[in-house]
């Protein structure tokens, strides 16, 4: 009993040693059999686009379904902005990343679409049978087949024919006493399809031909052959499908967004692959007036000549249609740079070099299609650069990284606003800055002064052009807007007009990223020491500080927060990111 006793604890004593030497191997370290992130010293990350939880500091393939790991970007890059998506130049050269400047001009006035050549079923002729009976010869051996007008096709032998012969025979020996008879039965042999010239020689022969040619009454190609050798048929019996290929359609498929562009008599140009570089030319015949439910595209038509018989049926072609928006003109990208989401599309911007690749994403908005390439009625300038291809691949990463993207779009506070009330603001906005600059001057009574025209200027601000919630907004902050006025007239001091001030500067800035502005640039600046550190904003025209609150004693103290672009729309505080400051509160 007691042997056993012994061997018990020198069991339960291994057992502890081993759990020691193990941990102590391990380093005291826990490593979850879940956790798959690892980050190098320089932060470059690799993730898997179908599984974004995998991520580890090297290439690889992912573990959970074997796709190739993409580098998604540097996590010690000091990200700046949400907007803004930084990748690897690997991740670059990967997903094959293509800019193109935009640029102010007139469009190309082209449009590239894809579709077949196909048979014109104008030209198709099915050859039936005109009477019963048995193929007796066939000189059409195979589909494919050329074939002239006037050809023999094939023999036939036919009871009923035989007998119409005999019929005419004997009512020619007694037409001039029964001319109606001997009408009627040539009349017959001419519903068969016999011609004045056989029924003549049928007579003048006195003889009765037991087998009758098949001619083809069109030229082109034997697209079908429904009867064989020894084969009957009855009347009607289709035996051959011919197909003139001397005209063939050209069939395209369009988008909906590509209709606009595309008009009945538009010339085209198109090419096959059989013959690089050769070109030829169509017209624009017929567009469907039906949308095609699963493809959402639009048949269009054109009619080309085929000389030499050179296109053949079901071959691919890519068309370029010279459309009727040619003469528009402005500022320009290619349509492969939107990622469409509505009226409002999106594009990624680039924003940063060969070495360290930054792009941001910004909401545009277009107008009609020219060609190849959109109008940009907002969103961007003149000598940007935008994605125009891999902009997918672009915003996968930014989605999978946590930034905003086209499937994960901030809340924008901008509203919808007449071009005229913005006007209107906008000048009401420019006589705000006398006040600024005289309070920057720290001089009341000229502050004072400049209350008076902005007050006439705001007056005529017409509220009746906003609707519904655009409405109840600037109610609520025209009211403030119009007491802190007549409070600094009434002021003369120039502290207590500095506190109204900042009131009416802080409603101004809520109706400025409300209804936006036009024309000219505007800034919002803040000075963190304002009223005893508690902090205070201003509007300026200009991007150097000019401090409204202590003036000539801190006239540079501060920074800009915001800048007001026209066209250009603000994000609200209370959007995907809340971590995120952009937009301005109170």
């Amino acid at each position: 009993m007691k042997q056993r006793k012994n061997i018990f604890i020198i069991i339960i004593g291994c057992l502890f040693f081993g759990a020691v030497v193990g941990w102590m191997i391990r380093g005291g370290e826990e490593h979850p059999a879940e956790e798959h992130t690892h980050i190098d010293e320089e932060g470059v990350e690799y993730t898997c686009s179908m599984h974004p939880q995998i991520r580890q500091n090297e290439p690889g393939q992912c573990p959970i379904c074997g796709m190739a790991l993409t580098p998604v970007g540097n996590k010690k890059s000091g990200e700046s902005s949400p907007f803004i998506m930084e990748i690897t130049p690997e991740a670059v050269a990967l997903s094959n990343v293509q800019t193109t400047m935009v640029k102010s001009g007139s469009g190309s006035g082209k449009l590239t679409l894809t579709g077949k050549i196909q048979a014109n079923e104008q030209r198709v002729k099915s050859l039936t049978a005109n009477y019963s009976g048995r193929v007796d010869q066939l000189f059409i051996n195979f589909t494919g087949q050329e074939v002239q007008r006037g050809q023999k096709l094939a023999t036939l032998y036919s009871p009923e024919l035989v007998n119409a012969q005999k019929e005419l025979l004997e009512t020619a020996k007694i037409k001039d006493r029964q001319p109606a008879l001997y009408e009627a039965t040539k009349e017959k042999l001419r519903l068969w399809k016999i011609s004045e010239k056989q029924i003549a020689s049928i007579e003048s022969s006195g003889q009765v031909d037991t087998q009758f040619d098949v001619f083809a009454d069109v030229g082109g190609v034997v697209t079908a052959r429904n009867v064989a050798m020894g084969d009957f048929v009855n009347r009607g019996t289709a035996m051959f499908e011919i197909v003139d290929l001397s005209n063939v359609w050209v069939m395209l498929d369009a988008y909906e967004s590509d209709l606009g562009a595309i008009r009945k008599g538009d010339d085209l140009s198109f090419q096959v692959s059989a013959y690089p570089g050769k070109e030829f030319k169509a017209k624009v015949t017929y567009i469907d007036p039906m949308l095609n439910p699963d493809t959402r595209t639009v048949g269009i038509r054109a009619e080309a000549v085929n000389h030499n018989y050179e296109l053949k049926p079901e071959m691919f072609v890519s068309a370029n249609i010279a459309t009727s928006q040619a003469g528009q003109s402005g500022l320009m990208i290619p349509k492969t740079a939107i990622l469409w989401t509505g009226p409002r599309s999106v594009v990624y911007v680039q924003k940063g070099n060969r070495e360290a690749p930054a792009f941001e994403m910004r909401e545009i908005e277009i107008g009609g299609r020219v060609g190849e390439d959109y109008l940009v009625l907002s969103g961007l300038e003149a000598g940007e650069e935008v994605v125009s291809n891999g902009v997918f691949a672009i915003d996968a990463a930014a989605q999978l990284s946590g930034k905003y993207s086209m499937m994960t779009r901030p809340q924008v506070k901008t509203l919808d606003t007449p071009e005229e009330f913005k006007k209107q603001l906008t000048a009401f906005i420019q006589s705000y800055l006398p006040i600024k600059n005289a309070l920057v001057k720290t001089d009341a009574e000229a502050t004072r002064k400049t209350i008076s025209p902005a007050k006439s200027i705001l007056a005529k601000v017409d509220m009746k052009l906003l609707e519904s919630k655009a409405h109840d907004i600037w109610m609520d902050l025209l009211r403030p807007i119009q007491s802190s006025l007549d409070k600094i007239a009434q002021s003369n001091d120039v502290e207590e007009q500095r506190k109204h001030f900042e009131t009416l500067s802080d409603n101004l800035i809520e109706a400025v990223e409300y209804f936006g502005v036009v024309e000219n640039t505007i800034y919002r600046q803040y000075c963190p020491m304002a009223f005893r550190d508690q902090g205070a904003y201003w509007l300026s025209s200009e991007k150097e500080i000019r401090n409204p609150y202590f003036g000539d004693k801190m006239l540079t103290c501060g920074e800009v927060k915001e800048t007001y672009e026209p066209g250009k729309r603000v994000i609200s505080e209370s959007g995907s990111k809340p971590d995120v400051q952009v937009g301005h509160q109170h």
